[in-house]
This record gives structure tokens, sequence and C-alpha cells, in this order.
């Protein structure tokens, strides 16, 4: 979530953003697909999620199946790269205890290339993508074949207060500009946005190379860093060295952001929905003044075409159900599910309809913006060597503020070479 990184956020709204508060102990390898008196037991391997939503779908699907199956949740790991690394281990292992995947969006190469995971055809596929937003699919799908089932998504949208800037900026130029203004004026100016060594700084920087016209990869094993990339550094560069910069901008994560922004020092915030429900309830002033925008733009006129996030669902190679467990991740991720996982856990649909259901309108009257963005979203490098992209990156950029944009290029280009030439997967 997932996202950049996602945050977990309690506050009897809980929302992904891959920082979750819960944990959870993993079952023994071959254990827990057995089936009694007919019945498979599908265990769904998943993120904390702690609003409910996904108890509910598990028990509205078993009930559906009409004694087919049974589905049992197993909790990951809070954070995304510990999750990552059970399931790796556990996949390496060919182990059948797995057969539904809460996958990160961003695993889907890896797990497609090693044969960990088995492909949506026929009218399961049809299934998943009738309907669902394309950009959700591309990040499910690998060499032309669909791995996942999008079932939920999420995009960064641009927070501000509106008793401090009337009129929102569209571009990082006119918003790190109006900060340097309001600091002038000694009023409330930072820019929140994730600054820290880790997953939230590569998504920030992908966010700003595609807003620029570039991508970081142009396949699987091809480094495509040009001029938009050399521009995204600037603008990384540049607003490190302003006074919009918050004083703890290379040690910020989503959940730091959302607290500067409550806390009245801050004028804007980069960050996903969740920051709303959160300032109604912990900072109701700075809730009053709260707007909502687009993610600016690199290029004025040119939509920013913002990272996305989000969960797709997989099916293990070595489930002992396999054809149940595709039925059982359809459920999962119907109308009816993603609606109450996006009203109870604040996690956006993928399902196109659902951005014009009434029943949206009052928790997420920013619906229609997170569509748009969507719609214009771009995914991250698509490799199976993408955990070691995201660390070169983040080794490159970490902290902003000792960006060199001219000499960035190269030193990126080093570190993205010699991960693709890491030899494979953990």
């Amino acid at each position: 979530m997932q996202e950049g990184k996602l945050v977990g956020w309690k506050v009897g709204l809980a929302v992904l953003v891959l920082a979750g508060l819960g944990g959870g102990l993993l079952a023994g390898c071959g254990g827990s697909s057995a089936s009694s008196g007919g019945r498979a037991t599908l265990t769904w391997y998943v993120f904390p999620e702690h609003s409910g939503a996904f108890t509910q779908a598990a028990a509205d699907c078993t009930r559906a199946s009409g004694g087919r199956y049974t589905i049992a949740i197993q909790t990951l790991p809070s954070d995304a790269d510990s999750q990552r690394q059970q399931l790796v281990r556990r996949l390496a292992a060919k182990d059948s205890s797995i057969d539904i995947i809460g996958m990160d969006v961003t695993w889907t190469a890896e797990f497609a290339e090693a044969g960990w995971i088995l492909p949506w055809t026929g009218t399961a596929a049809q299934q998943v993508t009738t309907g669902t937003l394309a950009v959700p699919i591309q990040t499910a799908t690998y060499k032309g074949r669909l791995y996942g089932a999008p079932a939920n998504s999420n995009t960064q949208l641009l927070w501000y207060r509106k008793d401090l800037v009337p009129k929102p900026p569209q571009t990082w130029a006119e918003m790190i500009s109006m900060a340097t203004a309001l600091a002038r004026q000694g009023k409330p100016h930072y820019i929140e946005i994730q600054g820290k060594q880790y997953e939230g700084l590569t998504v920030w920087f992908n966010t700003l190379v595609n807003s620029a016209g570039g991508t970081i990869l142009s396949g699987p094993t091809t480094v495509s860093l040009g001029a938009p990339a050399q521009v995204a550094a600037g603008v990384m560069k540049q607003l490190a060295s302003s006074p919009g910069a918050d004083p703890s901008l290379s040690n910020q994560q989503e959940d730091q952001n959302r607290l500067g922004f409550e806390n009245g020092t801050a004028a804007f915030e980069l960050n996903y929905p969740f920051v709303y429900p959160s300032a109604q309830m912990n900072a109701p002033k700075i809730f009053a003044q709260m707007g909502y925008t687009l993610y600016p733009a690199i290029i004025a006129g040119k939509p920013a075409r913002v990272t996305i996030g989000g969960l797709n669902l997989a099916v293990s190679a070595y489930s002992a159900h396999s054809a149940d467990a595709f039925a059982a991740a359809a459920c999962l991720r119907n109308a009816a599910h993603q609606k109450v996982a996006a009203i109870k856990g604040g996690l956006p649909p993928t399902l196109s309809a659902l951005y014009d259901d009434p029943g949206l309108a009052k928790p997420y009257p920013f619906h229609q913006l997170i569509k748009e963005q969507l719609a214009t979203a771009s995914v991250r490098p698509q490799t199976p060597l993408y955990s070691d992209v995201s660390l070169g990156i983040q080794k490159s950029l970490s902290p902003p503020g000792a960006i060199n944009p001219r000499a960035v290029l190269g030193n990126l280009e080093s570190e993205l070479k010699l991960a693709l030439s890491s030899g494979g997967l953990i």
C-alpha cells in the first residue's frame, strides 16, 4: 500500500498506509489449507486491517460459498518490507498453507517471475477487469498476463489550509513560492511530504519523474533516466532548501506529515486520504480550514501522474484449492466489499462505478479527485528486482537537502544498474 508507504491510523477508522499498528503470528507451513468434511479452508495472508472490513468480507464470502469453503485470515506484519520477506520465504519453500495473497502493487513482477502466483485467465480474468480502472489493472499485470485482482487502490492528494491559502497552487513552483511568502509573514508555512530514506521517498521521486514526462525504467531491466529525472531531483532539492521544508523532512513518513499538519505548523501536506478523518477527530480547528485538491503538477497545465498504491489479490501456485481460491478472491474484492472497505477502512476502490455511488459522498467528499488522479496515475518500476531498485533510489536521494541535481543522474543510474544486476530474488 498499498501504497507508497501507507500508514495505519486508528481512530475508529483504520486506513491502509503500509505501516499499521497490529501484527500476527503466522501459521506453520502447510497446516492451514486442509479440508474438513469436504469444505476447504482457504487462508488469506494480508496486512493488518483494523476497521473490520476484511473480516466482514471473509465472513460474507464464506457464507456465500454455500459450504464450499471457509476463508481464514492470517495477518502479516505491519510494515510492507516485513510482509514481503515473510511471504517470499514461505513461497520459496512452496508452502501450501498460503491460498490467497494480499499482494502490494509492487510485488507483482517479482512473484510472477518466480512462479509463485497463478495467472487469472478466461472468465475469471474477465470478471476482474470488467469495470476496473485501468491503472490498477496495470499494477496487477506482468508480461501481458493478469496475476492479481485489484482490491483497493490509493493516491495522494494535496491538502492545504484554506485560511492561509485561499487559492491552492497548481504546480510545485507555485506551492514553494506560496510557502516562502507565508514564512516571510511569520505564518504556518511548511510543506509536509515523505523525505525519510524509505519507500515513501521512492514514491515521491517516481511521481515527480512521471509528472515531468519520464519513467525510471522503460522495461524490467532497462534504466531510462533522463531530463525528467533531473527535473524531479531538482524539485526535491528546491523544496528541501526552501523555507517550506519542515526541519525534520529527512526523517518524515506519512504519519509524521499528518501530525505536522494537525499541530498547525504546516500550510500544505502531500498525503493519502487517511489524513482527512484523522484531522476531523484530532484537530477540529485545523479540519475546519482543511481544503483538498489535485496533486501539484511539475509542468503547468499538465496533470501530475501520482504514484499509485493499493492491494491486489493473488492465488498461490502452491495452494491445494486454487479453483476455490480464485472464486473466493473474486468475492473478496467485489463491489459490495470494496464499498465497505472504502467507508469503514478508508481504502479507495478500484471499481470505477463506485466513485459515482452516493454512499461515498459523505466519507469521501474528494472521491472524484481520487478517481481523476487514478485515471492518470503512474506505477512504480515493474521489475522482479523492484525491492533492490527502490533501495537504490532511496540511497541516491537521501537526504533530499543533499541532492545535487546535476550529479544525481550518474549516481542514480549506477545504483539502479547495480540493483538490476543483483541476480534475483531473496
